[in-house]
């Protein structure tokens, strides 16, 4: 959980087990791009400073974060990678979309998690503001990009 002081690109690297060996995907949806992108940039950057190989990192990108779940099922299921991140943006507005495409996407990603062997991470922000969106995928609570990266590694080495 973020505070106010809290930065969430802040990891200690020495306990980040080396990801070399490691293939992640990443599924990123296109809907709030500009917070989405900060997000995967983040993530990308954490795997490549903790030793994943550029070439063992591949991305996908889907229309919104509603789909992240398909994005997510397909990746398990035709490629070989030790975790997947599911990046998304869900912003608050004035109707219940917000709350339906939130819970849809957090309950499927849970779902994957039981079904395959395979971890994925759930990057999603749902912020009230577009302010609290920018700051927390590269302002001034950091990137939680870069915390789904190291949960990734650390999720893909479990029980190795």
């Amino acid at each position: 959980m973020a505070t106010e002081n809290k930065n969430l690109s802040h990891y200690d690297k020495n306990s980040v087990p080396n990801a070399k060996d490691l293939r992640f995907g990443i599924v990123v949806s296109e809907w709030n791009e500009n917070i989405t992108e900060g997000l995967f940039s983040g993530a990308y950057e954490a795997l490549i400073d903790c030793g994943a190989q550029a070439e063992n990192i591949e991305r996908w990108n889907v229309p919104g974060s509603y789909e992240l779940t398909f994005g997510c099922k397909k990746m398990l299921q035709t490629r070989k990678v030790d975790a997947v991140i599911a990046i998304g943006s869900v912003i608050q507005g004035e109707t219940k979309h917000f709350d339906f495409v939130c819970s849809a996407t957090a309950q499927g990603i849970k779902e994957l998690n039981i079904q395959f062997d395979t971890p994925v991470i759930f990057c999603v922000l749902t912020d009230n503001n577009m302010q609290q969106a920018i700051e927390r995928s590269g302002g001034k609570h950091g990137n939680k990009g870069t915390e789904a990266a190291i949960a990734a590694i650390k999720m893909a080495v479990l029980g190795k």
